[in-house]
């Protein structure tokens, strides 16, 4: 249940094209909807400006089919993550307007025009090309939460003159800044030490052995003495972009 979607609901009340006995079946769903495998929170866009997410790993193909049938009807909008080709095709068949970011394995549905701020940009910075699934799931979630979205690949500490004499002004214009790092997670501390504006640093699972699939990374960016960075879970591009979005809409 969108903030549009609501106020359309009350102005018909208001203006009696609808009776009351009719906007309550409208909004009887609030605060959720419960499908028995699943209850859809309807009033998270209220609450905090997006909808909620679909995370598709673990879930059926028909759950997750009908889970979504059931947050349109709510809200006008999807976003479902971590989505294959094969739960894609699925839910293309019921929802015929799905789109599908393969890279980003998200599913996308928006009804509802949203407003762009083109004055404000996020800033998406990945240490390397293996990092950019992780980037991209960042990437189209900003975009779907009406974010402008700015991004700056492969410019990692083993290079990091790619970074410092070609894009020091990108770093300094961005209102907010996702920086996504595997290996040593080493990037997102420089960034944050030159960068002015918040950073949220992104670990992937990328890596050789002691990596132990993210752990490090993680372990150098919460240990890290650069101030003003926020660390979110290893790969969880959606997660950094969730608060990314946030702060820019401030």
């Amino acid at each position: 249940m969108n903030v549009k979607r609501l106020e359309s609901i009350l102005k018909d009340v208001q203006s009696k094209k609808i009776s009351i006995q009719d906007a309550f079946f409208k909004l009887k769903s609030l605060p959720y909807r419960d499908l028995g495998i699943a209850k859809i929170d309807g009033h998270r866009h209220l609450r905090k400006g997006f909808p909620e997410a679909i995370f598709c790993e673990g879930k059926t193909i028909p759950q997750v089919v009908r889970i979504a049938g059931g947050m349109l009807e709510d809200d006008g909008s999807l976003i479902a993550t971590r989505a294959g080709i094969r739960v894609y095709n699925a839910v293309k068949k019921a929802i015929p307007d799905a789109i599908y970011q393969k890279e980003a394995r998200i599913i996308t549905v928006r009804r509802t025009p949203g407003k762009v701020n083109g004055k404000r940009n996020i800033l998406i910075v990945t240490a390397g090309t293996s990092d950019i699934p992780v980037a991209e799931e960042a990437r189209v979630t900003a975009e779907f939460l009406d974010n402008k979205v700015e991004t700056l690949y492969d410019v990692g500490v083993a290079g990091v003159h790619r970074l410092l004499i070609d894009h020091l002004d990108d770093l300094f214009k961005a209102r907010v800044l996702i920086v996504i790092a595997g290996m040593e997670g080493a990037l997102p501390s420089i960034v944050a030490g030159i960068a002015s504006s918040p950073v949220i640093a992104v670990p992937t699972s990328v890596g050789y052995g002691a990596n132990f699939k993210g752990l490090s990374a993680l372990l150098s960016m919460m240990n890290s003495c650069a101030p003003g960075m926020a660390v979110v879970n290893i790969d969880n591009g959606f997660g950094a972009a969730c608060l990314a979005s946030m702060i820019n809409h401030m």
